[in-house]
């Protein structure tokens, strides 16, 4: 078992940037794919960046493109979403997801991870 924590969140201004953090514990996760998902009130769970077990492929969506970058070092065993040119849209939660051992390949899909985080609160102000 591998335990998540993030950290990094808090609230910002508008147009300003946050580095979001996600540790893991337990297990090292160099050979799992990670992501990073977010749910602001009223909302689904939504996809929004996730990298490969290498760090050399990733994925962001659409609503963030340009502007989040996901990174990680495996010999920290964390994970980072940085984010740019924040608006009240990015208010959320903002988890950190990694999927089973061995199981390296990026994914958009929330049901393929398998150890999560309890979460950070991102809040935009306007």
């Amino acid at each position: 078992q591998v335990q998540l924590t993030e950290s990094g969140g808090g609230l910002v201004q508008g147009g300003g940037p946050l580095r979001l953090s996600c540790a893991a514990s337990g297990r090292t996760f160099g050979s799992s794919a990670a992501g990073w998902f977010r749910q602001a009130p009223g909302k689904e769970r939504e996809f929004v960046a996730a990298i490969d077990w290498t760090g050399s492929i990733t994925s962001v969506a659409d609503s963030v493109k340009g502007r989040f970058t996901i990174s990680r070092d495996n010999a920290k065993n964390t994970v980072y979403l940085q984010m740019n040119s924040l608006t009240t849209e990015d208010s959320a939660v903002y988890y950190c997801a990694v999927r089973r051992a061995s199981s390296g390949r990026a994914s958009t899909e929330a049901t393929e991870y398998f150890n999560w985080g309890q979460g950070t609160q991102v809040t935009v102000s306007s």
